[in-house]
């Protein structure tokens, strides 16, 4: 598949569920006391580095965004989805959000001060995944912190109907943290801790705190 075809189905895909997903995802947060722990410890992670803007690529509705924010982190979004954008803006008004694609940022070098992909990057085939972590290193600078969030397993699945029972099309990709954290590793970054969730459901997750490397 090319790289036009997968972006342009991931983007038409989030499009039609924007409205049905935020609904879903809106209060998620309140039921995920890990989840919670994890963006607390990256917030308190980017205070540490000397804070700055840090970029939630992949945000959607923009609710990890705006519990960042009350986290005290300079947080703003970045999404391929302008339905996802515009419901974002809508829910969080006074935040930052924007279109964009993680393959190729809408951001200057070293703009940023941190980056979080929170389950973003189960879209993307293997063969783009060292475009999009060059960007993430591109855009930070050295020491910057990385939280990468994503679903463990070694398949991938063609999701055809989601959120509501709206058609989408869309390969969801399950990874393996040490293949996830070899990426890392040949991008630039450093990896410094691996969290594993919900071990006995039939999808478990990953987490990578990881940091630029000079």
């Amino acid at each position: 598949m090319s790289v036009d075809a997968w972006l342009t189905d991931t983007r038409d895909s989030y499009d039609t569920v924007a409205e049905s997903y935020a609904g879903q995802l809106r209060d998620a947060l309140a039921g995920e006391p890990y989840l919670r722990a994890v963006l607390a410890l990256f917030a308190e992670l980017v205070r540490d580095a000397g804070g700055g803007p840090v970029a939630d690529v992949g945000c959607g509705p923009g609710h990890v965004t705006a519990h960042l924010r009350k986290l005290g982190a300079d947080a703003f979004g970045v999404d391929l989805s302008p339905g996802m954008v515009d419901v974002a803006r809508r829910d969080h008004p006074g935040l930052r959000f924007e279109v964009g694609s993680m393959t190729d940022l809408p951001l200057a070098d070293a703009s940023v001060a941190a980056v979080l992909a929170f389950w973003s990057l189960i879209h993307i085939p293997d063969e783009a995944i060292p475009t999009v972590l060059a960007e993430f290193h591109r855009v930070t600078p050295p020491g910057a912190p990385l939280l990468l969030g994503f679903h463990m397993g070694d398949e991938t699945r063609l999701k055809t109907q989601g959120y509501g029972g709206h058609p989408m099309k869309v390969h969801v990709h399950r990874r393996r943290p040490d293949r996830v954290a070899a990426w890392l590793r040949e991008a630039g970054f450093t990896v410094e801790a691996e969290f594993l969730l919900d071990l006995d459901e039939r999808v478990p997750g990953a987490v990578l705190f990881a940091r630029r490397g000079r």
